[in-house]
């Protein structure tokens, strides 16, 4: 067979020498090999895991934004993300501008849109078990997606360092109001939110670029880390601070660290097993039932 645009040998005519047919076969041996050597460890990590859950008492989850991807919620940092389109506009401008509101309401909505249908999956649901069962007091979360609530915890059981971008809240009397009344008021005016209390500005309930960190859930995460003997990393890759110290916190306290999540995090070498694998798979013996399995006694 003719290449019909060089005029070379095509890939039918070209035969492979016995030893050239051994190694290619044996490339692919060895690459099977490693392929099930490695999901053979993640599967004894995970056993791991759930003896290690097992043996806990006092179990704190630390989420971030890896466990929601799953249920097809964009992250911040993945090629091609949304976000990289709407970036959030930074607080001060956010106060000082009109047009950044109105643009900060824009980008808003639009993000809504990716994922207005998102539900709960697996690792949510696991998680959830672990507080219904009453062996994890609280799950202190990087989201805003309000899925940890929509999967059955209380929200007063969700410590959201990052806000919720669920609602939003006037930022001079705290008063919430409702995405869904803002909305077509604002798509038929475009005119940003004031409250209907105060008249202040009306900002989604989420902590912008440049504003404050909610002190009062930041205590609450920093006491349970003190507090807990396992601190479980869901989906989080640890870059962003001061939530990333909450880890360290547990590990000092002689807390169990154990970190979940599909890329290596700076934190791995300090932790007691870390697991490369979507949070659905590794934590869905949980979720196998009301209250995840019955605890080994």
């Amino acid at each position: 067979m003719v290449c019909l645009l060089c005029g070379g040998a095509g890939l039918a005519s070209i035969a492979l020498e016995p030893s050239q047919r051994l190694a290619i076969s044996g490339e692919a041996a060895i690459s099977s090999d490693r392929v099930k050597r490695m999901h053979d460890e993640t599967e004894d990590a995970i056993a791991e895991l759930h003896a290690m859950l097992d043996r806990a008492d006092r179990i704190v989850s630390f989420t971030g934004a890896g466990i929601s991807t799953e249920s097809g919620v964009p992250d911040f940092r993945s090629p091609g993300s949304p976000w990289m389109v709407n970036k959030p506009i930074p607080f001060e401008a956010f106060v000082q501008s009109r047009e950044a509101r109105i643009e900060a309401w824009r980008r808003k909505f639009a993000m809504d849109d990716h994922y207005r249908d998102a539900q709960p999956n697996i690792g949510h649901i696991a998680l959830a078990a672990l507080v219904a069962d009453g062996r994890s007091p609280a799950i202190v979360t990087q989201n805003i997606d309000g899925l940890h609530q929509a999967s059955g915890v209380a929200g007063e059981k969700v410590v959201e360092l990052h806000g919720n971008g669920t609602y939003a809240t006037c930022l001079d009397c705290g008063w919430r109001h409702e995405l869904a009344a803002i909305r077509p008021v604002f798509e038929a005016t475009g005119e940003p939110p004031v409250c209907l209390m105060c008249a202040g500005l009306v900002k989604s309930a989420t902590i912008s670029f440049g504003q404050a960190m909610p002190q009062e859930q930041m205590m609450r995460a920093q006491a349970l880390a003190l507090e807990c003997d396992l601190f479980l990393v869901v989906g989080s890759s640890l870059v962003v601070f001061p939530a990333a110290t909450l880890p360290v916190i547990a590990k000092r306290q002689g807390a169990r660290l154990v970190i979940l999540n599909r890329e290596p995090t700076e934190l791995d070498p300090i932790a007691d097993l870390v697991i490369r694998a979507d949070s659905g798979r590794a934590l869905a013996p949980l979720a196998s039932g009301p209250g995840g399995p019955a605890r080994q006694g």
